[in-house]
């Protein structure tokens, strides 16, 4: 059996465990949990972490448990929060619920009928039909307040600044969260409970809980948060989130977001977010050393992540598309796009519209990049880029001001790509 826990070491995954867990691992296949937070219907990369943990898991023989948290998901954890967060109803979160497995099981195996297939829990279930007179009766009781406010989580919220307080609700987050553990140690036979340093205090919580009501050891296990080598968040850009749902964040989109790490981030990303072996990413990283502009960390780092969240052809088309942005691009290549992922390359370059009907019997180009799209602001202009060789159309080079353009051309039956010099690129939309 694989040691999970120097699995993790080497790969800098581990920021505090309790005494006894490697040895409980390394004595037993172990049932461990990590919490997923079920507010959106798809994760984002700043769960991969957690989720990568199970992977790791399973891979050393280990069995995961996948806990979505939908009677938590109602309250709102407030480690890290400085606010309330909004309520989810029942339909959303079994909606939430359904896309998410669905995400997971490209990194789990929950359908086999091994030993340690993984399982999904929804906390929901167990909780939904708890009075409140129960749970404090037969859970609250065991937990004394000065316990509850000596977590961080709480002092931070009671003494910022900024702070409004906090309710009653959210303060009983950490004892939800601690019945979920004990309930998973019960029903199944779960010893360890892993998440992100942030959520030590709430799985402390969770183990007391089991030691003082079942007299049983439980383990917590937290791998350190992850930031950018500039101590700015991991995971956001400009325009928010990178989410694994490839609606919400284009195969394109995602790839380029690891491609585009620098050397220190891709170091240790590509520990944490591949299953590479340590041999693997030594070499790489050799070879990184010795060619930096090759990026061979970066490139290897999109590779890996992209075919396991999206599969190998969005992450082929991904790469045809970086191509085409940057000029290696083919014609064929382009055509091969679908219209999100050519949307999700050139986002923000000018668009123009043009008439589909008139496509159909042809435009001349001069015509067309003038008149009908105002790319270029005069015929004269054009005519001197295109004898320079500095028009394109489609990635093909025009030759001649008077060739003709036609709807047969349509990338997805809907645009032109124009290429204006090396760098400028225009959409020219048929409608």
């Amino acid at each position: 059996m694989i040691n999970f826990i120097e699995e993790l070491r080497w790969r800098g995954m581990i920021h505090d465990m309790f005494p006894g867990t490697e040895e409980q691992l390394q004595k037993e296949r172990t049932s461990a949990y990590l919490g997923i937070d079920p507010t959106a219907d798809s994760l984002h990369i700043g769960h991969l972490v957690g989720v990568m943990m199970l992977r790791h898991l399973q891979l050393a023989g280990h069995r995961p448990i996948a806990l979505i948290g939908g009677a938590t998901g109602m309250i709102g954890d407030p480690s890290m929060k400085s606010a309330e967060r909004n309520l989810l109803d029942e339909e959303t979160l079994r909606h939430n619920q359904a896309c998410i497995k669905k995400q997971l099981s490209k990194f789990l195996d929950f359908d086999s009928d091994a030993p340690n297939a993984a399982v999904l829990v929804n906390n929901y279930d167990w909780m939904k039909d708890y009075s409140f007179l129960g749970f404090i009766r037969d859970i609250g009781k065991h937990i004394t307040v000065n316990y509850m406010m000596a977590k961080d989580s709480v002092k931070k919220r009671l003494s910022g600044e900024n702070s409004n307080g906090m309710s009653f609700t959210e303060f009983s987050y950490q004892l939800l969260q601690g019945y979920d553990y004990l309930y998973l140690y019960r029903h199944y036979g779960c010893r360890l409970q892993m998440g992100g340093s942030d959520q030590w205090g709430n799985i402390t919580t969770g183990t007391e809980l089991i030691r003082r009501m079942d007299a049983g050891e439980a383990y917590a296990l937290v791998c350190p948060l992850i930031t950018k080598a500039d101590g700015g968040k991991f995971g956001k850009t400009e325009s928010g989130n990178v989410w694994l749902d490839p609606e919400r964040t284009s195969p394109y989109a995602f790839y380029q977001f690891w491609l585009n790490v620098n050397d220190a981030d891709a170091a240790r990303y590509i520990k944490i977010f591949t299953t590479l072996t340590q041999e693997e990413i030594a070499g790489l990283e050799a070879q990184q050393a010795a060619a930096p502009h090759e990026r061979a960390l970066q490139k290897r780092l999109a590779e890996e992540i992209t075919v396991l969240v999206h599969g190998r052809e969005s992450y082929d088309a991904a790469v045809a598309a970086s191509g085409i942005l940057f000029g290696q691009g083919t014609r064929e290549q382009l055509q091969s796009l679908d219209e999100a992922t050519l949307l999700s390359v050139f986002e923000g370059v000018p668009q123009f519209e043009v008439s589909k009907d008139k496509l159909q019997g042809g435009v001349k180009v001069i015509d067309l990049l003038t008149e009908d799209a105002a790319v270029f602001p005069s015929k004269g202009e054009l005519r001197k880029l295109i004898a320079s060789g500095g028009v394109s159309v489609n990635k093909e080079k025009v030759t001649s001001p008077d060739g003709l353009i036609t709807s047969a051309q349509l990338i997805a039956d809907r645009y032109l790509l124009v290429q204006r010099g090396k760098k400028n690129y225009y959409l020219v939309l048929a409608k």
